[in-house]
């Protein structure tokens, strides 16, 4: 853990339902003799969180969380995002407006903690946002044009103006190219308990239904977006049973 970040007081919140359309019953994915979601929040504990909670809608990942004393709540099934259920889990604990809470994914069992601390250290600096996120320089002309990379576009005080999974900003002509940077929006966030609030009570936004990026229902409504700027990407999530082989390669005697 890197101690030259001084970070804020934060809380992180593991969003975490078994339903998954590519690999069922995700979280609860074996790995190295652990469940995948107990090893997202080892990781965030070594986090300067001064908490890790894990929301769920099913009391089966509640017992293994409560098996290996990690802090979980119950949440409603009823939730259409997992920002909808972090908003559930900051009013169960009650927590004050000013609070920042970070969502680190639950498939996520090798996210660095140095990110987390950077993600709620940028909310804390930038105190007229109600979000902060990360990105990283594009460096594959391909990503550029893949609808599954997410891009992001900033503005001079380093809050994002737009994301999209088409090529922004789009690029006319080669002098241009040479120096223009692509970023590529990476999925976690960090966020102030008052937004919270606020974001479970707004409208689905036509951008956000076009795009399938539920962050644009905050643009759309004024909130802004503090973007933090990482190196480099962090290792890749689960999203597919070959993910899942390739963690269980590097984290299976750990």
């Amino acid at each position: 853990m890197t101690a030259s970040i001084k970070s804020p007081d934060f809380l992180v919140v593991i969003p975490a339902r078994l339903g998954s359309t590519r690999l069922p019953r995700k979280p609860l994915a074996d790995i190295g003799g652990k469940p995948m979601v107990i090893r997202v929040a080892e990781r965030a504990k070594l986090s300067l969180a001064q908490s890790v909670v894990v929301a769920t809608d099913s009391p089966e990942i509640q017992a293994v969380c409560d098996e290996h004393r990690i802090d979980c709540l119950l949440t409603s099934e009823n939730h259409p995002t997992g920002t909808d259920r972090i908003a559930e889990v900051a009013q169960l604990l009650k927590l004050p407006n000013d609070a920042l809470i970070v969502n680190v994914q639950g498939d996520e069992p090798l996210i660095p903690p140095e990110l987390i601390n950077q993600v709620a250290s940028t909310l804390a600096e930038k105190a007229r946002c109600a979000i902060s996120t990360v990105a990283v320089p594009i460096t594959e002309v391909a990503e550029i044009n893949n609808p599954n990379v997410v891009k992001v576009v900033l503005n001079r005080s380093g809050e994002a103006l737009y994301f999209s999974r088409a090529p922004i900003p789009f690029v006319r002509d080669a002098q241009a190219q040479q120096t223009t940077t692509h970023l590529r929006h990476l999925g976690i966030y960090g966020y102030r308990a008052d937004f919270l609030q606020a974001y479970s009570r707004l409208e689905p936004a036509p951008p956000e239904q076009a795009e399938a990026l539920e962050q644009l229902r905050a643009l759309w409504n004024g909130y802004r977006i503090a973007v933090h700027i990482a190196p480099e990407a962090p290792p890749a999530g689960v999203d597919t049973p070959e993910d899942l082989e390739r963690i269980r390669q590097l984290l299976g005697n750990t």
